[in-house]
């Protein structure tokens, strides 16, 4: 039984976007605090560089260096904590920094409202959307890639009087945002390309085509049926020229 490891460039791949799905939430939620903060800071930072109280500048090239740096310590930063999060220490201090945002009041909210989105977006629950299906909309002979959720349930379904589904169309290249179409069974084309490939041709507008979609095309292309050949009636086959009918004479009877 041979044992298959995963090469180091691929571990270190998954480390850094679990790192990064992991300080996502967290982050935007670092960053609309900053956003706010700033916006309050400008005035009274304006009013002490007109007083003479401002901070001296960096010499020429130390702050793209610092830049720099910060990105190398940023990407390693995000790598580690993709490490730790799937040992039991790791889990825990995420999950003690979670508790402690959720009861910060406006944070919480910023916070939850980020995390919701990534994991629905997610690799880990990515079986949110379970079909890739095909719809019409906004109007006829136009469709749309589109996402099946659930089905619908409810007092929806109740004021229609027949079963619907509920399918999520993303905008696009931001699919973070969209529209919930509710419409009945019969009207959506159900496609055999997985979540992952539907949402990197949503993303790319189209430019990426899955390779499910391109082999269903060939394969459309090879089932029609060829045309038969063109006979053209009109040719028949003539005599050769030079050649002569010849006819026996005869014979002369003598008396």
């Amino acid at each position: 039984m041979t044992i298959k490891i995963a090469p180091f460039s691929r571990k270190f791949r998954n480390a850094f976007l679990t790192g990064l799905l992991i300080f996502l939430p967290l982050g935007t939620t670092i960053f609309v605090l900053d956003f706010l903060l700033n916006l309050f800071k400008e005035p009274v930072t304006r009013l002490f560089s007109q007083l003479g109280l401002g901070e001296e500048s960096f010499f020429f090239g130390l702050e793209s260096l610092l830049g720099l740096l910060g990105l190398i310590v940023g990407v390693l930063s995000l790598t580690i904590l993709g490490f730790l999060s799937n040992y039991v220490l790791g889990k825990f201090f995420i999950s003690s920094a979670e508790k402690v945002l959720g009861k910060v009041p406006f944070i919480n909210t910023v916070y939850h409202s980020v995390k919701q989105i990534v994991e629905t977006f997610g690799k880990e629950n990515r079986a949110v959307f379970k079909e890739v299906v095909l719809v019409e909309y906004p109007r006829p002979d136009c469709y749309v890639l589109g996402f099946l959720t659930n089905d619908a349930s409810g007092e929806t379904v109740e004021v229609i009087g027949k079963p619907l589904t509920n399918v999520f169309v993303p905008t696009t290249p931001n699919p973070t945002s969209g529209f919930l179409l509710m419409l009945p069974p019969e009207d959506i084309s159900r496609l055999s390309m997985s979540v992952g490939e539907g949402m990197k041709m949503l993303i790319s507008g189209g430019a990426v085509i899955p390779p499910s979609a391109v082999k269903v095309l060939k394969e459309e292309e090879e089932q029609k049926p060829s045309p038969p050949p063109k006979s053209n009636p009109s040719k028949k086959k003539k005599p050769r020229s030079g050649t002569r009918k010849i006819t026996k004479k005869p014979p002369v009877s003598q008396d």
